[in-house]
């Protein structure tokens, strides 16, 4: 049960790293400098998923939270860059999409 909770910690981490990037993403497509208010938070969100990295790493290891970030990271960024950006996505990219899902379940140790 705690592999769970470290994953699902991992998982709101990562949603927050997610959101600095995209308040990060809209600062440079609008030419803000990087004292803006818009710039700043995604630099706080950054900060604040640190909490959520120290609480996941008690739960999991450290190849284990690093693997789930990258993987977390990459779906919701993916996601992100179609839906909210129009970008597209190849047959290449969903393929490895395919196996870094796969990676993560290969390194999840949950009983």
């Amino acid at each position: 049960m705690s592999g769970v909770i470290g994953y699902a910690l991992c998982f709101g981490a990562t949603v927050i790293v997610v959101a600095g990037d995209y308040a990060i993403k809209i600062a440079v497509e609008r030419g803000h400098t990087l004292s803006s208010p818009i710039f700043m938070t995604g630099c706080g969100l950054y900060a604040l998923s640190a909490i959520g990295w120290f609480m996941a790493m008690r739960h999991i290891s450290l190849a284990q939270t690093g693997v789930a970030f990258s993987v977390f990271s990459l779906l919701a960024l993916a996601g992100l860059g179609v839906v909210a950006f129009g970008e597209r996505l190849e047959m290449r990219e969903v393929f490895g999409i395919v196996l870094a899902v796969c990676s993560m379940l290969l390194m999840a140790r949950v009983v």
